[in-house]
């Protein structure tokens, strides 16, 4: 792996993509919110004071993956074709996986516009629903999946 990238006074700098040619790039990331199986069912039947949980945080996370380079400094800025936000709920246990799906046809990955996305959307959860359960937790922020570009194929093995 090579971990050079900063310029001859020793200076971080955004790694140079000019001489690659693009190709479709897709990555799916996911971050977990974990809550009481109660506050997860009033979300679903719309009993949360501040509205629609879901669809509010689908489009934090849809916003976020677009705007990802002005929150992350080096990032790239692209020209995103793509942004899905999904959610994967387990109403026993009291957990939504947030998954944000991103395409480009772009000269560099997507992951972190994928990450910021789920992670924005999971953030936008805790935000609306804190106020009826302090508890919330958020966590395993990862990358699920991505192809495009010469590295190819990655898919995360299920711990």
């Amino acid at each position: 792996m090579n971990f050079n990238h900063f310029d001859e006074r020793g200076n971080a700098v955004m790694v140079d993509v000019s001489a690659k040619q693009p190709t479709l790039r897709t990555a799916i990331a996911e971050a977990v919110v974990r809550m009481s199986p109660e506050l997860l069912t009033a979300i679903n039947s719309g009993g949360v004071a501040k509205g629609d949980v879901l669809g509010v945080a689908r489009l934090a996370g849809i916003q976020a993956a677009k705007r990802t380079p002005e929150l992350i400094p080096l990032s790239h800025p692209l020209a995103i074709h793509h942004v899905a936000v999904d959610f994967v709920q387990d109403v026993v246990v009291g957990s939504i996986s947030v998954r944000c799906t991103v395409r480009a046809f772009e000269r560099t990955g997507v992951e972190m516009e994928a990450m910021t996305g789920a992670s924005l959307a999971a953030l936008t959860v805790y935000d609306m629903c804190k106020g009826a359960d302090k508890s919330i937790s958020i966590g395993e922020v990862r990358l699920l999946f991505k192809e495009g570009g010469k590295s190819g194929i990655y898919r995360r093995e299920e711990s």
